[in-house]
């Protein structure tokens, strides 16, 4: 799986759109990303990282661009190995904190916030189909730094972001800020999904746009866990019960097991067992992203 490294031109069509946030190459064993002003190079080992970071300024230096601020990260096998990104070229003295472009929407990024920096650019057409798509509700589970809620409030929707990381979701009202949002119309509840559905279910709450987009594993406060590839088809069972008429969901998973066509087979099982209809569809794989790279995603559409 190799790509060549992001061309002018497409840099070009970045820029016009008003993207500064996107991946500049992807080799077998890792990536670099550019984030607005910094460069972050993922790598799964040494051989790796010395490959990417070489060839990385040679094209910098063939492209004219001068780097100010380098990191760097393992992509460790395991969860509980993840760190932060680390400096590695850049004044130390400068706030880990930044602010990136995606289609004019404002993310703020931060380099010691954890493993991942705050915004997932695999997921940049998602995003955009959620914008046009314009959905009056929007129920974001998940939601991490709330960037899927962004693109939605920022269409007019009223949002509802849930995750169990109260810190996420103070970065997502950050992104709302960046944004110039009001708070009016968006909720932000730091809690289990499995207990939210059902509390919202209760209620009679309906949504007409649903994003599912969980992390492989997680724990609960009170220890319950979630495995994608076990928890992921009830995880949408529920989501169902919330879901208004022709309303759409988003069925989204880095779990490599879990591909388009097994999130289908899963999602119409779910169909049927709650007597509902459906078609499917993906969105474009984003064109700095190599055709085996990035999330694995599918658009269901309830009829």
């Amino acid at each position: 799986m190799k790509t060549t490294w992001t061309d002018r031109e497409l840099m070009r069509d970045f820029e016009a759109e008003g993207t500064d946030a996107y991946r500049l190459w992807t080799i077998v064993d890792g990536w670099v990303e550019r984030l607005g002003n910094d460069v972050l190079i993922s790598f799964k080992n040494q051989t790796a990282r010395e490959r990417l970071t070489t060839e990385y300024f040679l094209w910098a230096e063939a492209m004219g661009i001068n780097t100010q601020r380098m990191f760097e990260r393992l992509l460790p096998k395991r969860n509980e190995e993840r760190k932060a990104p680390k400096l590695i070229l850049g004044d130390s003295n400068t706030g880990s904190r930044s602010v990136v472009m995606e289609r004019g929407l404002r993310f703020e990024i931060d380099f010691s916030g954890g493993y991942s920096v705050g915004l997932f650019i695999d997921q940049r057409e998602n995003r955009s189909f959620t914008r046009t798509s314009a959905p009056k509700r929007m129920l974001n589970c998940f939601a991490y730094t709330c960037s899927f809620s962004l693109a939605a409030a920022i269409a007019g929707a009223n949002t509802v972001s849930v995750d169990l990381s109260q810190k996420s979701l103070e970065r997502g009202r950050r992104n709302f800020v960046l944004n110039n949002l009001p708070a009016t119309g968006h909720h932000f509840i730091a809690d289990d999904v499995f207990e939210v559905l059902p509390r919202l279910s209760r209620k009679g709450e309906k949504f007409d746009l649903i994003v599912l987009d969980p992390p492989t594993f997680s724990r609960s406060h009170r220890g319950r866990m979630f495995k994608v590839q076990s928890n992921f088809e009830s995880l949408l069972g529920e989501a169902l019960v919330v879901a208004g008429r022709d309303a759409r969901i988003l069925l989204s998973t880095n779990c490599g097991t879990l591909n388009e066509r097994a999130l289908e087979v899963m999602a119409r099982f779910c169909l049927k067992a709650s007597r509902r209809a459906g078609a499917f569809h993906s969105a474009p794989r984003p064109r700095d992203f190599p055709p085996a790279g990035g999330a694995n995603s599918i658009w269901l559409t309830l009829r």
